[in-house]
């Protein structure tokens, strides 16, 4: 869905960066690999290992089974307990040791012996059935109708095109685009709340396949899968410590000038766009807080 040059009713006001290059510049690899984590609250694993890429330092025994449980489980969060909470569904309750219980976890989020629908009819079907985490996304359907809150099909991140200045798709849902009910959403919805949501369903069924997106582990530029989408780290390094140092995350294109967020906003209904900001940043999920401002006078919150 390709959108004309827009201009947002609302925008919005991320809060001031923090000076993470400065941070670690000088430091000696080891130092700012073990620093990097400890500096966000979200995200810790993809960061810690794009760092420990990025420098040249071997990755922790069994990264990739942490980074698919770090993927798997906020995910759940997301789609059992937070969107609940905002669109007036009750929360989905959780069989006892979720994190490891795959099989239990798969059949309480889309039905005994189900897996993600494949076909645009079955989902429609699966959120019609009051199953699982079926009622949150028909809610998400319902509360924000088409057309509204999408974005312009910006081109899809890739590792190569990660750290390029220019607005995005680096999202879960992008990573999902070619699959067929995603395809089918994206022509009758556009790009939108159902769709992000829809998207992160597919990344979710996929880790309890045990699956996780390719990961590109390079020294001196690294991009891991995260929760939000690629997070990646450019760094030089000279007599083992941080020369140069280039870190982008999912938020960094989300908030960007003409990107994701940006459209999201303008396409909102005016008369509806207080009420509906919180959950389509919910849903778009930034990693910090975001302020949202209505001509320099009504504001929105979101953290």
């Amino acid at each position: 869905m390709l959108l004309q040059p827009i201009s947002p009713r609302l925008r919005a006001r991320p809060p001031v960066p923090l000076p993470i290059a400065e941070l670690v510049l000088g430091k000696p690899v080891e130092e700012a690999a073990e620093l990097l984590p400890r500096l966000f609250n979200l995200c810790r694993v993809a960061q810690g290992v794009a760092a420990r890429a990025a420098f040249g330092l071997p990755q922790e025994p069994g990264w990739r089974q942490a980074l698919r449980y770090e993927i798997l489980k906020e995910h759940v969060l997301k789609l059992c307990l937070k969107w609940p909470g905002q669109l007036s569904v009750p929360p989905l309750a959780l069989p006892i040791g979720w994190m490891q219980d795959a099989p239990a976890l798969r059949d309480a989020l889309f039905g005994p012996g189900q897996r993600m629908p494949t076909s645009i009819d079955a989902f429609m079907a699966f959120l019609d059935s009051g199953t699982g985490i079926g009622p949150v996304l028909k809610a998400i359907a319902q509360v924000i109708p088409p057309a509204s809150a999408v974005r312009a099909d910006l081109p899809l991140t890739t590792s190569n095109s990660i750290f390029d200045r220019m607005a995005q798709e680096n999202s879960v849902a992008g990573r999902h685009a070619v699959h067929s009910v995603m395809i089918a959403i994206e022509t009758r919805w556009g790009r939108g709340p159902l769709w992000s949501a829809t998207g992160l369903t597919c990344d979710l069924a996929d880790c309890l396949e045990g699956k996780l997106p390719t990961a590109d582990l390079r020294q001196g530029r690294s991009v891991v899968p995260a929760a939000r989408g690629l997070y990646g780290i450019c760094a030089q390094l000279t007599n083992g410590r941080i020369t140069q140092f280039q870190r982008i995350t999912p938020t960094d294109h989300l908030v960007m000038r003409g990107g994701m967020l940006e459209h999201s906003l303008a396409t909102l209904e005016p008369a509806r766009a207080n009420a509906l900001a919180p959950v389509v940043l919910s849903i778009l999920d930034p990693c910090f807080p975001i302020r949202l401002e209505r001509d320099q006078v009504e504001e929105v919150t979101h953290a």
